[in-house]
């Protein structure tokens, strides 16, 4: 009797949240809150852009030039058919530099800081785009985190894994 091969792929997200006091806390890199927060969901324009980019069907990468963290106020479930964060209060933020990260250990990691004049509002669902506005969202949080008020940075970075 042959044994069956069963293939099985995996995606495991971490997402960060390093909530700075002020400028002088970022430059010392001195957090007074470090969250971890695990999952997330794919949903099925960013899986879409995946594979056409994979196939070099075309489209904008997710790449320095083009990846975007966005952050919002909405606690609406997270669904496989949405295509934008939900909230009335969202913003999103270009990627630190030489992010995101990738091609070894199986693994991309995007990050962006959320300056002291940007995000002001409660963040409760966080999600990556190919683009400052429209583009594809890649996949979307829903975790509430507080709210972030003038003069703080919070830093948000998101490891996502295929295995």
């Amino acid at each position: 009797m042959q044994k069956q091969s069963i293939e099985k792929g995996n995606h495991k997200t971490m997402w960060k949240l390093e909530k700075f006091e002020n400028d002088e806390a970022v430059k010392s890199n001195t957090p007074f809150e470090v969250k971890n927060i695990e999952d997330n969901i794919l949903v099925n324009t960013g899986i879409n852009a995946l594979l056409t980019l994979l196939a070099g069907g075309g489209g904008d990468a997710f790449d320095n030039d083009n990846s975007y963290l966005g952050v919002g106020e909405d606690e609406t479930a997270a669904a496989a058919g949405q295509t934008d964060l939900i909230g009335a209060s969202k913003v999103r933020v270009a990627m630190n530099a030489t992010y995101p990260t990738f091609g070894t250990s199986q693994k991309i990691t995007f990050q962006a800081d959320f300056g002291s004049a940007v995000a002001n509002f409660a963040w409760n669902e966080f999600a990556v785009f190919n683009a400052s506005s429209g583009g594809t969202m890649l996949n979307r949080k829903v975790e509430v985190e507080g709210e972030k008020t003038a003069g703080q940075t919070w830093r948000l970075s998101l490891e996502i894994s295929l295995s």
